[in-house]
């Protein structure tokens, strides 16, 4: 599916996709698993300096992080291209959001259940400017199940926010989350 042209000839749908959440919660990862192009990241080694102020409860292993961005693309059914931007973690790079965000259709907020206020902000973030997002919970292998019901409390959601369970390593789930974006975000498109 990498070529975009479409076979009616029209030119294809691009969309800006941001994938954001807490620290750690495998934005990189789901960026990198689903891109059908040598990914950009600008991942670097965990400092002592971010020691002090980067939470590593749940992710001890942790050893590289996002400093700027992670970009990737994916090309879907009918020639829809997706661009990419993974959005660093930490609060420290939070500046850099409105630059990423800008032309963006919506966001995958991908949420690690040991770590729930970690996502807190994300949501905020893009609740706070009406943008479309759905919720991604990474299924680690350390963490306990919960329902989408269960999420949606815990994270107070509004009703219309899709939930949907992932695993960031695989393509195939990294590529239902982001479909499950995309008609979200058209839906929303449509009712406003």
């Amino acid at each position: 599916m990498t070529n975009s042209a479409r076979s009616d000839g029209a030119a294809p749908a691009a969309y800006k996709i941001l994938v954001a959440g807490g620290f750690g919660v495998g934005k990189t990862t789901l960026v990198g698993s689903v891109s059908e192009i040598r990914p950009l990241s600008t991942e670097e080694d965990l400092s002592e300096a971010g020691a002090a102020v980067d939470d590593l409860r749940a992710i001890e292993a942790k050893r590289r992080t996002t400093v700027a961005m992670d970009f990737g693309r994916i090309t879907l059914g009918g020639g829809v291209v997706l661009y990419l931007f993974g959005t660093p973690g930490q609060e420290r790079f939070w500046f850099m959001w409105e630059q990423l965000a800008r032309g963006a259709v919506g966001a995958v907020v991908l949420v690690d259940t040991r770590r729930l206020t970690a996502s807190f902000a994300s949501i905020d973030y893009f609740e706070q400017r009406s943008a479309p997002f759905v919720i991604a919970v990474n299924q680690f292998e350390d963490a306990a199940s919960y329902t989408e019901d269960e999420i949606r409390v815990a994270l107070d959601l509004d009703p219309h926010v899709p939930v949907v369970l992932c695993d960031a390593r695989r393509p195939d789930s990294a590529r239902t989350v982001l479909v499950a974006l995309i008609d979200h975000a058209l839906r929303v498109g449509e009712s406003v």
